[in-house]
């Protein structure tokens, strides 16, 4: 389920001002494939999106649905009270690793400049409230791992995390809120070394969805 986008302009692959290098493919070269996988407009122009090479031409569609056919079994889910610009970002770090679904809880309108357009190819289903989202982990039988440095949790790498779960994270600051880490079926958090408390919200994102996939992928 994809949320309509919004705002156009922040599907953007990079700031505007920057000076751009030429990335992609130009036209294809020879006689065109007959494959229905593939764009005609992209074979005519060239393809300069941010896609892996294996779905260089193809239409958005083919590779929708050739990423459907090999989606992990762990869903991603993200509190958006506060416009969190950490969340785009975090929307592409589940579409590297392959999560199933993102779920974004609270506002609908989110920061989508850090997913780099990679929310296109991923699909995201919005939930008013922690309510809502912890009914449908309860109707669908996925566990909720709350993934915050509170009191209680368990460092994630010693942590039993189920391939079948879902993975909650918070907003840059206030982490958490108290509703979210009470839906949760277990609370994990990072092990850190250094002086700081906490870590990029979009960096420790990264880092479980890692894990997960060192466990199960």
């Amino acid at each position: 389920m994809s949320v309509p986008d919004p705002d156009p302009a922040e599907h953007r692959d990079s700031d505007p001002a920057e000076p751009q290098l030429p990335v992609g493919v130009g036209p294809w070269p020879g006689d065109w494939p007959t494959d229905p996988r593939y764009d005609r407009e992209l074979l005519e122009h060239g393809d300069r999106r941010n896609v892996i090479d294996r779905y260089r031409y193809w239409t958005m569609d083919a590779i929708v649905a050739d990423l459907d056919a090999h989606r992990h079994p762990f869903h991603v889910a993200i509190e958006n009270w506060q416009h969190d610009m950490n969340i785009g970002s975090i929307v592409r770090s589940a579409n590297a690793f392959g999560a199933a679904e993102v779920h974004i809880i609270g506002k609908r309108r989110w920061n989508r400049r850090g997913a780099m357009v990679t929310d296109r190819y991923q699909h995201v289903r919005h939930h008013e409230d922690v309510a809502a989202f912890a009914a449908w982990a309860e109707a669908a039988g996925i566990p909720i791992i709350a993934v915050d440095n509170v009191d209680g949790s368990v460092p994630v790498d010693r942590a039993d995390v189920p391939e079948r779960a879902v993975l909650l994270f918070g907003q840059e600051g206030p982490g958490l809120s108290a509703e979210a880490v009470a839906a949760a079926d277990a609370v994990v958090e990072i092990t850190q070394y250094g002086s700081t408390r906490s870590i990029n919200a979009s960096a420790a994102a990264a880092v479980v969805m890692y894990e997960w996939c060192r466990r199960w992928a």
